[in-house]
């Protein structure tokens, strides 16, 4: 039987396999690229968000069991690592930044946990405190941090990142505040503004 050829005279079979060889590398290519992109890191998505972030937004440091909140504010991310390497990496962020620093809070009830109740939690709080040593930390009772944060997440961003710590009551809490302003500079301001209207 006689093969039939294209106008280039080109057998029809073989013409076939040249245009499906001239396919497969770029349907290759794609699936390759698919397979080997990665998601982005968490800290780099935390350096991007921090640019946004500003006075009176807060990020959270949280344990695994913190619950998810149906607030328009809150943003989660959730890293597979203990809280205290990623509470190190997120405070060495926000202390490096020239615009926020952070104004620690932690849950009052962390000091009253016994090591019966919960086996390793003096570790942590050993951890911990040289983690945070040298640095002013607020201690409020759970309920507490979550009121202002109900009253923050109406009306500014909270970013929350999610760890893979058990131990309960062992978020941390970083309310964030202007680095390049203070309250003493901001008082004094006010005070100047009070005075300059009563001349």
């Amino acid at each position: 039987m006689k093969e039939s050829k294209s106008p280039f005279g080109i057998c029809i079979p073989t013409l076939i396999l040249i245009v499906l060889a001239g396919f497969a590398p770029s349907c290759i290519t794609a699936s390759q690229s698919s397979d080997t992109e990665k998601e982005e890191p968490w800290q780099a998505v935390l350096e991007e968000d921090l640019n946004l972030l500003g006075h009176r937004n807060w990020i959270l440091v949280v344990d695994k069991a913190f619950p998810e909140q149906s607030s328009a504010g809150m943003k989660y991310l959730y890293v597979d690592q203990g809280l205290l390497p990623t509470l190190k990496q997120v405070l060495e962020t926000v202390e490096a930044s020239t615009h926020v620093r952070p104004v620690i809070y932690r849950d009052r009830e962390l000091d009253f946990i016994t090591e019966q109740q919960v086996p390793g939690i003096e570790r942590f709080r050993e951890q911990s405190g040289e983690l945070l040593e040298g640095r002013a930390v607020n201690t409020l009772l759970h309920d507490e941090v979550f009121r202002m944060l109900d009253q923050s997440a109406d009306l500014f961003r909270v970013l929350v990142i999610k760890t893979g710590g058990t131990l309960p009551y062992t978020s941390v809490f970083l309310q964030l505040d202007c680095a390049y302003w203070n309250a003493d500079q901001e008082s004094s301001l006010r005070e100047a503004m009070a005075g300059s209207q009563g001349q």
